[in-house]
């Protein structure tokens, strides 16, 4: 998936992000996501890689020890998601 919510309202994408985490669960499936918005990367994922700049090379796989179900308001305002969000932020703004 290609950023796949870029040109939805902000309730839309929390809606299509459980959806997405709940077709997932049910049908046992890997999926890779593509995206710029790091609360969407660590809410969605089990690992997040981190892409350096060109020429890009991988800086950093980041795992997602987050619990699920997830549950938007109380997985994004956990420390742990505060903490992963924090370390994500500083990895792209170096990397």
């Amino acid at each position: 998936m290609d950023e796949p919510f870029a040109s939805v309202d902000a309730q839309t994408r929390f809606d299509l992000e459980d959806l997405i985490l709940e077709v997932r669960r049910q049908l046992d499936i890997t999926v890779v996501l593509v995206t710029h918005d790091i609360d969407e990367a660590v809410y969605l994922s089990d690992r997040v890689v981190v892409l350096s700049g060109a020429p890009s090379r991988i800086a950093e796989i980041v795992d997602v020890p987050l619990g699920r179900p997830r549950n938007q308001l109380t997985t994004r305002s956990s420390e742990t998601f505060g903490r992963l969000r924090s370390h994500l932020m500083q990895l792209v703004t170096t990397a």
